[in-house]
């Protein structure tokens, strides 16, 4: 089937039978860089001087212009939501002043981004013209796997609360505790359930060596700069309680010298998956409430980057469905959470009851696929093939061996049904990558380590402590 966008022929041989008007963003970069010819490069710079550096070509024609602005802004805001950053450089004037004065700007195209980093940054938002790109920076860091020692580890999720007291890799206590974060305005009440969950964990150890935390959220230097656990919190308030919230409670219960991380959710549980197979180069993908990602490099390292896959775009259909938060089409939360469920159903013809919550709607499409339903079937078919295209595009930003596939969408006979599809059209349309990766779901093993487990194993212990 081939399908043209923006002057841009893309020939696509598996498409969402739902969903037929979607274009796999791999596919439409691969034929625009086909005919694009003249060299561009844009880099994006985050905290700490780290930069993203994308070398690549446009067309450079009045016929093609359209074109080649759709295919940089799209560029652009990947990387923004891939790695995160602040400062936008870009070799070519005539696309610098697109990207300054429509795009990335104060009510420009991409609105919600500008003011987005600017706000986890702490920096003003700029798109820099410059003949002489900076050199990409990264800072991967060899964090995790540490299984020595009197360890807590401490996972925040949105319904429940869990901690683990490890010592010497092997759990010794855990506990989940139902909580209401994202109710709560008062950030003591989060400040104090954390401090009680390490002060219970610590209670089942000798000591107490290092402190890892796990988190939805936005973490820079173990700082919260964005995280839907303190939605209700005040602004004035987020500023002076939340942003250092762990680091006060993690010092002012063990000591300022205790070793202690706290890192996004997405990539402790890319750190579960990797300790549970043996092997690194893992990407997560978590598909619930949205869709979380998490990244472990070849080298058993996270990196630091955001891995916010739910605002990565993954359609280039000028049609997409519009993402009610960013205002923004054709991003991942559309087609990989229980959004993307709620909105194949609909297209199947299948009657949901507008007086449901989205988790209570993907459990009646749950409860049909279970009965055998056809409709429900080609719902998780249609997120299966969206999968198999955007697993052969977040390759070429990630370049992963192996895909660990978890979350509520993944549960059941629909979540084997996808994990069939999605094969499916990777050998067929895919074969060289179908041949190259491993797509996982959550062993028994996966479930022993677990997210707190795996959290207790982020901090080093410096050898002088351990002396």
């Amino acid at each position: 089937m081939k399908k043209t966008v923006f002057g841009i022929e893309v020939n696509i041989i598996h498409s969402p039978e739902l969903d037929p008007g979607f274009i796999p963003m791999h596919l439409f970069n691969d034929a625009f860089l086909k005919t694009a010819k003249k060299p561009i490069g844009v880099a994006v710079e985050r905290a700490n001087g780290e930069v993203a550096l994308f070398p690549t070509f446009i067309h450079d024609t009045p016929d093609m212009l359209e074109a080649d602005r759709y295919y940089i802004r799209r560029l652009v805001k990947t990387l923004l939501w891939m790695k995160g950053g602040y400062k936008v450089y870009c070799n070519h004037e005539g696309m610098f002043h697109y990207l300054h004065d429509v795009a990335f700007c104060d009510g420009g195209l991409q609105d919600f981004d500008f003011h987005y980093f600017t706000k986890i940054f702490e920096q003003p938002f700029e798109v820099i013209y410059t003949t002489s790109l900076p050199a990409a920076k990264d800072s991967p860091k060899p964090m995790g796997g540490h299984l020595d020692g009197c360890r807590i580890g401490f996972d925040a999720g949105g319904s429940d609360r869990k901690v683990s007291a490890v010592i010497d890799g092997e759990t010794v206590y855990s506990e989940e505790v139902v909580w209401f974060p994202k109710i709560n305005s008062d950030p003591d009440y989060h400040y104090n359930g954390i401090v009680s969950a390490l002060k219970e964990a610590a209670s089942h150890m000798p000591r107490v060596d290092a402190v890892g935390v796990s988190s939805a959220g936005v973490y820079i230097n173990d700082r919260t700069m964005a995280a839907s656990l303190f939605l209700a919190v005040p602004e004035d308030l987020y500023e002076s309680k939340v942003k250092d919230i762990y680091i006060r409670a993690i010092t002012d219960t063990f000591g300022k010298s205790i070793p202690y991380c706290i890192v996004n959710d997405g990539d402790v549980t890319a750190l579960a998956g990797a300790m549970s197979l043996g092997d690194n180069n893992i990407l997560g993908i978590a598909m619930g409430t949205s869709e979380a990602g998490g990244y472990v490099d070849a080298n058993g390292c996270i990196t630091g980057w955001l891995n916010e896959l739910a605002f990565i775009p993954v359609d280039a259909n000028p049609e997409a469905m519009q993402d009610e938060w960013s205002l923004d089409i054709g991003c991942g939360v559309k087609y990989f959470s229980q959004d993307g469920v709620i909105k194949l159903a609909a297209y199947a013809g299948i009657e949901l009851d507008p007086a449901l919550s989205p988790a209570e709607k993907l459990k009646v499409v749950q409860g049909l696929m279970e009965a055998g339903d056809a409709k429900a079937a080609m719902v998780y078919e249609g997120i299966g093939c969206y999968l198999a295209h955007t697993l052969a595009f977040y390759e070429d930003l990630y370049s992963f061996r192996h895909v660990l596939l978890l979350g509520r969408v993944m549960s059941g006979k629909g979540g084997d049904l996808l994990l069939e599809t999605c094969k499916k059209v990777l050998s067929e349309e895919y074969p060289a990558l179908n041949n190259t990766i491993h797509l996982a779901l959550p062993d028994e093993k996966f479930r022993r380590v677990g997210q707190s487990a795996a959290a207790a194993s982020l901090p080093e212990i410096p050898a002088k402590q351990q002396a």
